[in-house]
């Protein structure tokens, strides 16, 4: 489960003036989560109906907790300033990669 207080707590806030902010990333990391597995994501039960979800696991969890980190703290498509690289994109795979259907 990826819970707003999960997700505060990684971002290390502590406050609630931005959690509809942080709602809209959550569902925006599942949903590229999921359109880069070809696969539905559940919180607890994968309905017998759905051969193909997958419920959240520790990986996918900390896949979503990178973009949502990365997306709260950089706001802009484009970031300037003097700094190391960031692969965010990079780490983000690397967790998800075993859990994509070939062809998706």
């Amino acid at each position: 489960m990826l819970s707003l207080d999960l997700v505060k707590a990684h971002c290390r806030i502590d406050n609630d003036d931005e959690d509809d902010v942080l709602q809209s990333y959550i569902e925006s990391a599942l949903g590229h989560i999921e359109s880069q597995l070809g696969r539905k994501l559940y919180n607890d039960n994968v309905p017998d109906s759905d051969l193909t979800g997958i419920v959240i696991n520790a990986p996918i969890r900390h896949a979503a907790l990178m973009l949502i980190a990365h997306w709260y703290e950089n706001r802009e498509s484009v970031v300037v300033g003097n700094f190391g690289s960031k692969e965010i994109e990079i780490g983000t795979w690397r967790l998800i990669q075993p859990y994509r259907i070939m062809g998706a």
